[in-house]
């Protein structure tokens, strides 16, 4: 994920950026479905899930903000 949100500050084209958030996004809401296992089988306790959810919950909020808001200019009237 974050090596997909450091590539988009080089993107060649706002469609370009779009693409490399769009995966970014994707990538975090994967690392959120590997915490959960992560959770389910014992690895990280209660306390460590829920941190890290806080945290997960506000990556994907800012991405889709990102998404959407790029997604509108790419495609205007979509």
């Amino acid at each position: 994920m974050q090596a997909y949100i450091r590539e988009s500050k080089h993107a060649q084209s706002d469609a370009d950026f779009l693409s490399k958030m769009s995966i970014a996004y994707k990538e975090a809401d994967e690392t959120d479905f590997w915490l959960n296992l992560l959770h389910d089988n014992g690895y990280i306790n209660d306390e460590q899930l829920d941190s890290l959810n806080k945290d997960m919950e506000r990556i994907l909020k800012i991405l889709t903000s990102i998404v959407k808001t790029m997604n509108q200019k790419v495609h205007p009237g979509s």
